[in-house]
């Protein structure tokens, strides 16, 4: 008898709901941007590719999750369920990837000018579009195993460690045999990339603390409230770094406790699957609540020499 868990199901629908709806609505704004004539910035692209990638976990992992806690089970084919597994991955790693290049840019965007980073700031602009093609090249290729660990509920019956996420098995007897290597890989790779967003946030810190004292010494304390549009967007990508690196750690900690079990619990499997899918649903609002250019939507960008600020 199929059982509907009403309230699991509610809290991946609501979660999926309002990812998309954040995700597009960031991706109409640039449109809207666009056809007004308005200069993009240069982190502008590594967000665009950051939002396509969370719109990607979004569908992969939320709507199947949502499904299966309602009561529709077995939906899936044996080819539909690698390449549903198998796009979630590339979108995450994207997603980590976009994240990781996001902190770094920011950081030296605001670095003082008496430091070698200053000297890259007119240099990286260029180097982010082909930065972003490599990052979709390299975990395409990457998760090209992905697949080899996935089948369908009804098929594969003689395994003996898998972990059921109500649509699909994850079978980690074939992981195993076909790359612990591989398995080492991604996983260097991901503490790569979290220690990445560590440094750079936290050199983001340290930089704007310094301003902040700098300029309280020479204004005294009558400060303006008002920040610019450097602190606006270096604080903004803090709280999105902060946000990703929590529900990242909390989501890999769940996937590694039902990885070890040999027959995880529903529970475990969909706690995780809500944490996985946490920052993608939250971080287009981060970034449109710091942005000085949403709530400005009527403004005129006229000029294409200009930036809106």
């Amino acid at each position: 008898m199929v059982t509907k868990d009403w309230t699991t199901g509610t809290i991946f629908l609501s979660q999926t709901i309002t990812g998309v709806l954040g995700n597009f609505s960031l991706l109409s704004h640039y449109v809207y941007l666009y056809f007004t004539g308005c200069k993009f910035r240069p982190t502008d692209l590594i967000i665009k590719h950051l939002t396509v990638a969370n719109c990607l976990v979004i569908l992969s992992r939320g709507v199947p999750q949502t499904m299966t806690a309602l009561g529709m089970k077995h939906f899936l084919s044996d080819t539909a369920c690698k390449l549903v597994f198998y796009v979630h991955r590339v979108g995450r790693d994207v997603s980590i990837s976009s994240t990781c290049l996001l902190s770094i840019f920011q950081a030296i965007t605001v670095s003082p000018r008496n430091t070698l980073w200053a000297k890259l700031k007119a240099k990286v602009p260029k180097y982010i579009g082909p930065s972003v093609i490599l990052f979709w090249m390299v975990n395409m290729i990457l998760n090209i195993l992905v697949p080899i660990g996935v089948s369908a509920n009804w098929s594969e019956k003689n395994i003996t460690k898998k972990t059921d996420y109500g649509y699909c098995y994850s079978i980690a007897d074939k992981i195993i045999e076909y790359g612990i290597l591989y398995a080492a890989l991604v996983l260097f790779r991901d503490v790569f990339f979290v220690a990445l967003l560590l440094w750079s946030s936290s050199s983001m810190v340290v930089t704007l603390y310094r301003h902040k004292q700098q300029v309280q010494y020479i204004h005294g304390t009558n400060v303006s409230s008002r920040s610019s549009p450097e602190s606006r967007a270096t604080q903004s990508i803090l709280i999105l770094v902060s946000s990703f690196v929590s529900l990242f750690t909390l989501s890999s900690i769940f996937h590694i406790c039902f990885t070890a079990l040999r027959n995880p619990s529903l529970w475990l499997v969909n706690t995780s699957a809500v944490l996985a899918g946490g920052f993608p649903a939250v971080s287009p609002y981060i970034l449109m609540s710091h942005d000085s250019r949403v709530p400005r939507l009527c403004c005129a960008c006229t000029r294409n020499t200009e930036f809106c600020t």
